[in-house]
């Protein structure tokens, strides 16, 4: 029996703003993680090793980052004449044409397409989350649920105020609330979603209208559509139990990337579900005699003189002698120049940590310190625990 034709819709659009400097010039799902990936390598990495072939990219903003990144499908075996990967941009001639404004929104303005591609499942995923998922099971639970939409959801002990909150009985959801101030339960969805084609785009159409000529749009899937769909009693529910952690604060982002120090919760490189990225172009990395690593991941290119100590350190990051860095992640390309010490902190691309300086603080309590794209902390400068730099 053939698989049911799905198309995987990863929602890649948003500023990210939450990210701080970290997504001014770039997309969040373009945003490095673990070294060696992007975010959005999860959400495509897990439809080809479910056996999707059908995906398609929204993008908006800085869609140039994410576009370079993803060369056409080809680390994912995507690049087909026939199906594979798809980008699409804010687009004009019709009466859909603009920008989108927000993630049903974006749906909404793509509709038409959908409904020509005519598939049996529409599988909706944010870009903006670390986890593993076989999407084959979302599917085919979808697909017995019999549900217009159906949530794959998670139990997040940490604040939920963040998230779309459901409330579940017996596999169903009957309540469901975006952002919530009083939160009625720990579950949150992961965005990912399972849809009934024909019932995502007839509830579209109907937020459309019901939204008028206004310019705000239908805004995000959790304001209008999904509680429709919960109130209709058509929304099944999904418990994922394994890892999954939204990237989507800079606390966040930092914390992630200690979890994968830590205690990973699953290899990058597992052949059995790799989560594949597009080729990095750098020589190996490189300790020097008088560097020393401990418990930290390394990406080819980096070069190590100085001590490095539970961080994650991307490709060409150079760690000069005498320096320290400590509980920190670093981005493609940054110098830390001799004597310098970063800790606690993240630091983004081609940043220069000059002779000296001091970026962060080495309390567990202390917050998590931000250096922007390609600033330069100066000689003997020092950012505070939780400072960001520039100010």
């Amino acid at each position: 029996m053939a698989p049911p034709r799905t198309l995987l819709v990863v929602l890649a659009g948003g500023a990210g703003s939450r990210l701080e400097t970290l997504t001014e010039a770039r997309a969040k799902p373009a945003l490095r993680f673990g070294g060696s990936h992007r975010l959005i390598d999860f959400p495509i990495s897990h439809a080809a090793n479910s056996g999707i072939t059908d995906v398609w990219v929204i993008e908006q903003f800085e869609p140039e980052s994410i576009t370079e990144h993803l060369a056409g499908g080809r680390p994912w075996d995507l690049d087909r004449s026939r199906g594979g990967l798809m980008v699409l941009g804010p687009h004009r001639g019709d009466e859909r044409e603009g920008w989108h404004s927000g993630t049903a929104d974006a749906l909404w303005r793509k509709a038409d397409r959908i409904r020509d591609h005519a598939p049996e499942v529409v599988l909706v995923a944010s870009a903006d989350a670390v986890y593993r998922m076989d999407y084959a099971d979302v599917v085919a639970h979808h697909l017995a649920a019999d549900a217009e939409v159906t949530m794959v959801t998670t139990r997040h002990d940490g604040d939920v105020s963040r998230y779309g909150v459901v409330v579940t009985d017996g596999g169903r959801v009957t309540d469901y609330v975006l952002k919530p101030q009083d939160p009625p339960s720990q579950v949150v969805t992961t965005e990912v979603f399972a849809f009934d084609p024909a019932a995502l785009l007839g509830s579209l159409e109907s937020v459309a209208a019901a939204a008028g000529d206004g310019e705000e749009g239908l805004g995000d899937l959790g304001e209008r559509l999904l509680p429709a769909m919960v109130e209709r009693g058509g929304a099944a529910e999904l418990r994922h139990t394994g890892y999954w952690q939204d990237v989507g604060t800079v606390d966040a982002y930092w914390r992630s990337h200690m979890e994968l120090l830590e205690q990973p919760p699953f290899a990058l490189d597992d052949p059995a579900w790799p989560i594949r990225t597009r080729a990095l172009r750098h020589t190996g990395a490189r300790v020097h005699s008088a560097g020393r690593v401990e418990d930290s991941l390394l990406a080819a290119g980096v070069v190590v003189e100085g001590l490095v100590q539970r961080s994650v350190l991307s490709p060409g990051v150079q760690v000069a002698p005498g320096a320290e860095v400590v509980d920190s992640v670093l981005l493609d390309d940054v110098r830390v120049g001799p004597g310098a010490r970063v800790c606690r902190s993240v630091v983004d691309e081609a940043a220069r940590i000059r002779g000296r300086a001091e970026v962060g603080g080495g309390k567990e309590d202390d917050e998590v310190a931000l250096v922007g794209a390609r600033s330069v902390v100066h000689p003997r400068k020092r950012v505070p625990p939780g400072g960001r730099y520039p100010e």
